[in-house]
Formats: structure tokens, sequence, C-alpha cells
């Protein structure tokens, strides 16, 4: 079975067959799903969807390029939501420099801090969002040794990836990693531990070669692992079973 440890089925784009495709993951040969929120509501929503579903858990957090109204009051219901059965994780939380429009980076930052204050407070790992913030994103993490995480669709250096691991973090990837213009993901996959390694496919986007330019689901991260497994000489039947197996340690399931 796969896990797809990151997917926003609270997306607007699966508004037509959202519960018919949460329903037939598990036959289509996903076992589990984690579902990210961005915002306070849609982790509402990604609480709810672990609840009817038994192969989907959610994460709760704010993203950062929504946290330009960010108040007080939002981590306390984030606080709350994540208090929830099925919620694994904090996320999808981290610093985005790629959008002009994006909240300001001071902003981005304070909230990044307190979302990271809060998973040490309730022992969850976070889920990290890191778009050219790279050093910034690096600097507050080291502020919180001991804190567990992910830096979901990675796309740092093999130094960077290397330095993750070494403070017992993991590193997930996507379709992205299947594009022919991929230069750093096929070089961190081959470098780092197989055991630090997981697959997401950050669904409704960057759906894997070669189906880009769809509307992404969980039934394409199949082929995330199978590009794992060519990068890294293993058949994609190990390379599924292995990102399985760190998928449910990661997240304690």
């Amino acid at each position: 079975m796969l896990f797809d440890t990151h997917a926003h089925y609270d997306d607007d784009q699966f508004d037509g067959d959202r519960e018919t495709l949460l329903a037939s993951l598990p036959e289509q040969g996903v076992g589990l799903v984690v579902n990210p929120g961005c915002t306070v509501a849609s982790s509402r929503t990604a609480v709810e969807l672990a609840r009817r579903f038994p192969h989907v858990y959610a994460a709760v957090g704010i993203h950062p390029e929504n946290c330009g109204d960010f108040r007080p009051e939002d981590l306390d219901a984030i606080r709350a939501l994540a208090r929830e059965d099925k919620v694994v994780a904090i996320g999808e939380i981290g610093l985005d420099y790629y959008w002009l429009e994006n909240p300001p980076r001071p902003l981005q930052q304070q909230v990044l801090r307190s979302q990271l204050a809060l998973a040490r407070e309730l022992s969850l790992p976070v889920i990290i969002h890191d778009r050219d913030a790279h050093a910034d994103t690096m600097a507050i993490v080291r502020e919180f040794p001991g804190l567990r995480g992910v830096f979901h669709c990675f796309a740092g250096s093999v130094e960077m990836a290397r330095e993750l691991v070494d403070m017992g973090w993991y590193l997930s990837f996507n379709g992205a990693a299947t594009f022919k213009n991929a230069r750093k993901a096929p070089e961190v996959i081959r470098a780092v531990p197989m055991e630090r390694l997981m697959i997401e496919t950050d669904a409704p986007y960057l759906t894997p070669v070669p189906y880009r330019g769809r509307r992404n689901d969980s039934t394409y991260v199949h082929l995330v692992a199978e590009k794992i497994a060519q990068l890294r000489d293993m058949t994609p039947a190990a390379a599924e079973q292995a990102t399985w197996d760190n998928g449910k340690r990661f997240f304690g399931i």
C-alpha cells in the first residue's frame, strides 16, 4: 500500500468528486493520506474529512501565503483543532518568498515561530513549506531543537538535506521530482538515508510525469515511489514499503 503524506482534499478542485475519490483510494492501493490545512477553515475541513474516512488523517496550521490577517485567536483555534482525534501534525506552515504579494516576511516568520512553539507544546511534528526561503526557514527551525518535522516538496540542496537529517527531520517528495528539469531533488533522493524519505502528491498540484497538467490526486503517488526506486536502484515495491513505514513512523500512525 501507498501513503500519500500530503494532499489537499479540502481544495475546491475536488468539490465535484471528493467523497467518491476519497472512498475509492484503498481499493486503488492508497492506504493512508494526510490532509494538511492551510487556514483555520481548511484545517477544520481536514479534521472533518479525517473523521469520515478511516484512511485519512489531518494536519492543522496556517500557511505562509494565508497569514496576512493572522490574529492570536487563530493560534487558539489551531491549538483546539490539534487536540482532535486523527490530527497528526501542525502544518502546512513555513515561509514563502516566491510571490511578491505574499504577506510581509517578518509576519510570516512570526507566525511560523508561533506554530513551531505550538507544535513543541503539543508534542506534534510539523509539516514545513519552504519556497525560496531556505536560509530563513533553516535559521528558524534551528531555534527549536528537538522538534520533529518534514520539509514537504523538498527543494533544497544536498547539504541542507543532510543537516535536516542530522537534526532528525524527514524530507518528502512529490511529482516535481519526476519533471525533466528536476536537478536538486534527484541528487537529494540519492544522497540521504532511505528511512528519512516520504512521498506525497500535494494534490491537486504538481501532477507527476506523464500526467503533468492534469489535476493531481493520490492515485498518482505511486509514480513518485517509482521515481525514488529508479534513482536508488531498488524495486518499486521496496520503495513503496519503505515510504509507507517511514510515513507511519513519522506521523505516529
